[in-house]
Parts: structure tokens; C-alpha cells; sequence
């Protein structure tokens, strides 16, 4: 029970990696706030858990991102943990290919959306003691991939901006830390398989993707969140940690 009478509040948290962490992180004592643009899916996770809110947002949107830790903090009135996980993946384009509204919209979720949870984050955890965020990045952020330059640009800028937070935050007692997840198996991952023209060798393929044979699920994701929200880590801060059977060390 690490997070016993501890906040949670997550982004992303109706499904995938953000679902699973809200889960964990209810299983270990904590009370989460579910954080989304999908409402009903924010409302059924939500409805799965123990004192559980769900709040609507649009993490794009500064004055959403405000009122939602707003409504968090006179619900249960702290912040001990932010998992700063909502973001999108875009289309698939050559750079000078690349369609302009694509690289605006992900900038939109994956860029300023991080930021804007992390300055009203950070509000209101100084009005407590202090806590931990966990930002999400990914591979593509510590290692180039094609054809995904505006999710690469972003993912990186998050391993850059965890770095500078961390630094700023760390003597009132805020750690900020990231995760770097490869291809997981989420619901979206399961569907772009089962919907390709040969699934069986899509499959195989995604699970030769990393030198560890097969695919982490979001669970093992979440674990990782939990360590780094914990005090098992409590002088961890600054860093971005792979959750890749090995991608990146090759």
C-alpha cells in the first residue's frame, strides 16, 4: 500500500497505459482522478475504482487543463502524484511531406498538452508537500523512427523538459521522472494488428521489434510508473527510463 491516502491524478486515464496505472495505482491505496477528453470512458474506469473522479479535458487547452486540477484539489485537496500521460500519435508522412495540421494537432496534445499539466500540476502540488510526476515518452524520443517526425519531436521534448522540470523542482520536493515505453499492447495496437492485411505476421513482426521477443502490456508499464511515483525512488529524478526489451541499446 505505497500510496495509501495519496492523490493520483492521470491523463489518458480511460484507457491503455493510463487505465492500467489508475488501477495500480488504486490497488496500492491511493485515491485517482481520471483525467480525459473520452468522459464516458473517464466515468467507467472511474466507476471501477474506490473514491475515484473523473474529470473532462482537453489537454490541449490551458483553461481545461486549470479547471480539472481545480476540481481535483477541492475534491480530495492535494496532488501527491501526476502520471502526465494523454497523448496522441498522428499521421504517418515523409517530413517534407508532412501535413501541416498534422504536426500542429500532435504539438497541440503531445507538447504544449505535457506543459500545461505540468505548470498546473506542479500549482498544486506546492500547496502540499511536494510529489512526483511521471511523464510519458517514448522511444521514438531517444531513437529516430521514419515518416513520424511531429510524435518524435514532441516525445524528445518531453525526455528535455522532464530534465529542466526536475532540475527547477527539486529542492521544494518535486520529482519528475519519464518513461520511454516501445510499441505496447493496447486496445489501439491490438486493433492496428487485427486489422491488417496478414494480423498473424503483423503480430510476429511486432513482437520481433525489440531484441526481448514479444510485446509489454500496458501493465508493465504501469509498474514502472508505480516505482518511479514511490519512495522506493525517492532520489530518482531527471531521468527518462526505456520500457523496451533493449530498443534503444542497440
Amino acid at each position: 500500500m505505497r500510496f495509501q491516502d495519496k492523490v493520483a491524478f492521470i491523463t489518458g486515464g480511460a484507457s491503455g497505459l493510463g487505465a492500467a496505472a489508475a488501477r495500480r495505482f488504486a490497488a496500492e491505496g491511493a485515491r485517482v482522478v481520471i483525467a480525459d477528453i473520452n468522459a464516458d470512458g473517464g466515468q467507467r474506469v472511474a466507476g471501477e475504482l474506490p473514491d475515484a473522479l473523473a474529470v473532462t479535458v482537453d489537454t490541449g487547452e490551458a483553461a481545461s487543463v486549470e479547471q480539472a486540477f481545480a476540481d481535483a484539489m477541492q475534491r480530495y485537496g492535494r496532488i501527491d502524484v501526476i502520471f502526465n500521460n494523454a497523448g496522441i500519435d498522428g499521421s504517418q508522412q515523409p517530413l517534407h511531406e508532412m501535413d501541416v495540421e498534422n504536426w500542429a494537432r500532435v504539438s497541440r496534445i503531445n507538447g504544449d498538452g505535457v506543459f500545461h499539466v505540468l505548470k498546473y500540476g506542479i500549482e498544486a502540488m506546492l500547496h502540499g508537500d511536494g510529489g512526483a510526476i511521471i511523464n510519458t515518452s517514448s522511444t521514438t524520443g531517444l531513437a529516430a523512427q521514419e515518416n513520424i517526425s511531429p510524435y518524435t519531436f514532441t516525445k524528445a521534448g518531453i525526455v528535455g523538459l522532464t530534465r529542466s522540470a526536475a532540475v527547477e523542482y527539486a529542492a521544494r520536493g518535486i520529482r519528475i521522472n519519464a518513461v520511454a515505453p516501445t510499441v505496447v499492447m493496447t486496445p489501439l495496437v491490438e486493433h492496428f494488428i487485427a486489422s491488417a492485411p496478414d494480423p498473424a505476421q503483423m503480430r510476429r513482426q511486432m513482437e520481433s521489434f525489440n531484441p526481448k521477443p514479444g510485446i509489454p502490456t500496458p501493465d508493465d508499464v504501469a509498474g514502472v510508473v508505480l516505482f518511479l511515483a514511490s519512495d522506493d525512488a525517492a532520489w530518482i529524478t531527471g531521468h527518462t527510463v526505456p520500457i523496451d526489451g533493449g530498443y534503444v541499446a542497440r
